[in-house]
């Protein structure tokens, strides 16, 4: 007993199907093909780099604490120091030690020309190295 179609032509439809078998092999060969050739591309260039040798400073340079208030007086350390004298405060520690940093720290409330004057005093001094101390907190909006 032969089984019928709804086909009357009798015609074979082409399958829709995706032959996975050459693909598999494809991937297999790539596959070995990486294998043998990722040890060659690890080449090395030899470099001659220099050897250096430095010991860490043992002295710390001297620092210099400057405190500017809201009422706009300036501090050097624990003294309060006069904006006439405050250049010669300055030339004495550079005098004591060439790489004294100044720590310069000033009130929110201070007038801007007081702190661009201490500044302007301690490069007349011949200090280079000036830094600002600020506290974390919140950002004024």
């Amino acid at each position: 007993m032969a089984m019928g179609s709804f086909n009357p032509q009798n015609h074979q439809m082409p399958t829709a199907e995706i032959n996975m078998t050459p693909l598999v092999d494809v991937m297999l060969v790539l596959l070995i093909i990486f294998i043998i050739t990722a040890p060659l591309m690890t080449h090395q260039v030899p470099v001659d780099l220099p050897r250096a040798a430095s010991t860490p400073s043992p002295e710390k340079p001297l620092t210099l604490q400057v405190a500017i208030t809201a009422d706009n007086v300036v501090h050097v350390g624990s003294e309060t120091v006069d904006a006439s004298i405050l250049e010669q405060k300055f030339r004495e520690a550079v005098a004591r030690d060439a790489n004294v940093e100044m720590h310069l720290k000033a009130d929110r409330a201070t007038r801007y020309e007081t702190v661009a004057e201490t500044m302007s005093a301690a490069r007349r001094a011949g200090l280079t190295k000036i830094g600002f101390v600020t506290q974390p907190g919140a950002a004024a909006i």
